[in-house]
């Protein structure tokens, strides 16, 4: 029975051949936490796996047999997809719970993808142990998380995790092209922007508001920087009202400033952020490397806090006052 999951999801090469023969040899964690940075591929692999699990035809998962197409489509009466952007509860890990003692309807598997697992509570996690501690034969648990590091120990200990990596931005160009038929300056172009995202890339793709809103975050950014006191407060308060997850925003700030630290060492590698390369040559030549150091730390830090639910309007407010005054 062969298992080729490598179909649907790109760049993880590592991570498809190891879940692969784990099904194919029957070795299959009943837990898996996949972990990685946002839109990095993590749900499309975990719903590739459920898949494979239930897929009908000779080679899986085939994307055609009925079973694939429900679960693409959701409405797979035996795998539970849990995606949303609220905090999970520890009421819908009981409905869940309630969900998995039951026979499977269609196939041999229930399967509950719990995307960002990150988002539940402390109370959600503890309840969700119960049914990591002791699994039904026939249940499948795929967590995906940022990292492992804003999840209980003992939730993280029950899993086996698959730490996605960046994706290189020729297999992402290539993905674009071949899939989306994107052309290829243009794939070559998102490809980069990407920083290893191939969602993003994707998405970016098919939505221009993502493009659009990422250059005016990084407009607010040079903007902010310089700003006094009033202005930092005044972005602060509307960070804090943006409906985009803290992390879109602080990633895109933390790769520009690494294409400065780049610059500013005449480091080869090529620029993430190459729409906006005059701008980060400015700021190389006129910062230190302390300086540009302290910037990346400071946003780091603050990734690290909305890890742990700090006050949103608070925790950019720390931010923003912490970051030099430029005049550049």
């Amino acid at each position: 029975m062969g298992y080729q999951l490598e179909k649907f999801v790109f760049g993880h090469g590592w991570a498809t051949d190891l879940l692969a023969r784990a099904i194919d040899t029957g070795k299959l964690s009943q837990s898996v936490l996949i972990t990685g940075m946002p839109r990095l591929g993590k749900t499309t692999l975990a719903r590739t796996v459920a898949m494979a699990l239930n897929c009908t035809a000779a080679e899986k998962p085939c994307g055609q047999c009925a079973a694939c197409r429900k679960i693409l489509d959701g409405n797979h009466p035996d795998v539970l997809l849990s995606d949303d952007d609220d905090a999970l509860k520890i009421e819908e890990i009981r409905t869940l719970q309630h969900d998995l003692s039951l026979t499977p309807h269609e196939s041999s598997h229930k399967v509950a993808i719990l995307a960002n697992f990150d988002r539940a509570t402390t109370g959600a996690a503890n309840a969700l142990l119960k049914t990591l501690e002791e699994p039904s034969a026939h249940v499948i648990l795929l967590l995906t998380a940022r990292s492992t590091e804003q999840l209980l120990p003992t939730i993280v200990s029950r899993c086996q995790n698959i730490n996605l990596r960046p994706v290189a931005p020729a297999v992402i160009e290539q993905l674009l092209q071949q899939q989306y038929h994107v052309p290829a300056g243009t794939a070559q172009h998102l490809s980069r922007l990407a920083h290893g995202r191939p969602g993003w890339a994707v998405q970016a793709h098919q939505n221009p508001d993502v493009l659009a809103r990422r250059s005016e975050w990084l407009a607010e950014m040079i903007a902010v920087l310089r700003g006094g006191y009033v202005e930092r407060l005044a972005y602060a308060a509307q960070l804090a009202k943006d409906s985009q997850p803290p992390a879109a925003i602080l990633d895109l700030w933390l790769s520009w400033w690494r294409d400065v630290l780049l610059a500013h060492n005449r480091v080869s590698a090529p620029m993430v952020n190459v729409d906006t390369e005059d701008t980060i040559r400015q700021f190389a030549q006129g910062l230190s490397q302390a300086q540009i150091a302290a910037v990346i730390a400071e946003l780091k830090k603050t990734l690290h806090n909305f890890d742990f639910n700090v006050n949103r309007r608070l925790n950019f407010e720390t931010l923003l006052l912490n970051l030099p005054r430029l005049n550049l």
